[in-house]
């Protein structure tokens, strides 16, 4: 990973960490916790693709398992992100620019419910039967609620500044892609080309319409 990446990710991930534990922790909403953490790797998974990704998400898990009041082994969420990361960022549009809201949503409703059956089953393996006490069910449907009514404040801009970071904001028209697209366009033989070659025919065949209708005249004088 590029120096401009590391920095831009480290930087968003502690504060959406920070926000995390001291605002939406405190809130004591019903079910799960929003989590900012994950929308943030999700977020910079689809711009940075599967391999940083899954770097950043094992970092900021990493980070979440160490921080306060975490009470679960270390390790358990750098796992969980690690995995989310790296299947967000095979959702990467490959032409960097997004069609519509519905392909983020849904990796944000897929990311949430993959992440607290991940964070369950690591769980279990290790012993901890937190979630079946408080019913999985319900975290499951809390947790893809929150998220997804907090993505849309958090998702699209952290991509655009990842992008902006990479110098390669969406619907750039400058760019050199769009630059390689239209200069295809024009060299493939459009309308326009063609246009100018059929004026060019019929030109030419009025003039030897018009030189045959001389060379006739000047005969029959």
């Amino acid at each position: 990973m590029r120096f401009n990446r590391m920095l831009l990710s480290a930087t968003l991930v502690v504060v959406a960490l920070v926000i995390q534990v001291s605002v939406l922790a405190r809130l004591h909403l019903p079910g799960a916790v929003p989590d900012l953490v994950l929308l943030t790797v999700l977020a910079l998974a689809m711009v940075y693709g599967h391999v940083g990704g899954a770097l950043i998400g094992f970092a900021a898990g990493l980070l979440a398992d160490l921080a306060p009041p975490a009470d679960h082994a270390a390790g358990r969420y750098a796992l969980v992100l690690c995995v989310i990361g790296y299947l967000a960022g095979l959702a990467k549009p490959e032409n960097g620019q997004l069609k519509s809201a519905t392909g983020p949503m849904a990796v944000v409703v897929a990311a949430a419910v993959g992440s607290t059956l991940l964070y369950a089953g690591v769980g279990a393996l290790v012993g901890d039967t937190a979630a079946r006490h408080v019913g999985l069910g319900s975290l499951l449907f809390t947790a893809a609620l929150y998220d997804l009514l907090l993505a849309p404040f958090v998702v699209p801009g952290l991509m655009a500044l990842a992008r902006r970071s990479e110098g390669n904001p969406l619907g750039d028209s400058n760019s050199p892609k769009a630059a390689d697209v239209s200069s295809g366009w024009l060299a493939s033989g459009t309308g326009l080309r063609i246009g100018s070659q059929r004026g060019h025919r019929v030109k030419a065949a009025r003039a030897r319409v018009a030189r045959a209708g001389r060379i006739k005249g000047v005969k029959r004088l």
